[in-house]
């Protein structure tokens, strides 16, 4: 699926309106989550907290009635690069750390944790360590071979 801009703006003003619900000059909230639901039948992207309260909600458009297999596949790359364009915003939310996006298909299932945030640590792509480990055990051999 090709990403139009306005796919991008509508994701970008979801995670901004959720980050208006939890303002940084307020008292952090113990929450732990926020989970994105999308559903490619509607196109509606919602936006809920641990508890299953609606924080917000927003349709975006290129999502409805798709037919795609690969949907969440296709939209969580796009979600990701949105949050990271709303960082600062995202990291400044008065939510008690750690706290993760999620995003769930519409029956409340886990798709992919698309944002992890504790103190210093952020992780926003875990394909980024994905072959990490084999990096460092060819480094390791390399040096104990000199």
């Amino acid at each position: 699926m090709k990403v139009s801009e306005q796919t991008l703006q509508q994701v970008e003003r979801t995670i901004s309106k959720v980050a208006d619900k939890f303002p940084a000059n307020i008292e952090a909230t113990i929450l732990t989550d926020i989970h994105l639901r999308a559903n490619q039948e509607s196109g509606e992207l919602v936006a809920f907290d641990d508890d299953d309260n609606e924080i917000t909600r927003a349709v975006i458009e290129q999502w409805i009635q798709n037919p795609d297999e690969t949907f969440y596949d296709d939209i969580t790359p796009v979600i990701r690069k949105c949050i990271e364009k709303k960082k600062k915003l995202v990291e400044a939310m008065s939510i008690i750390k750690p706290y993760s996006i999620i995003l769930e298909d519409d029956e409340k299932e886990n798709i992919a944790e698309l944002y992890v945030v504790d103190d210093d640590t952020v992780i926003i792509d875990p394909e980024l360590m994905e072959g990490l480990g084999k990096d460092l055990d060819d480094f390791l051999e390399k040096l104990l071979k000199e």
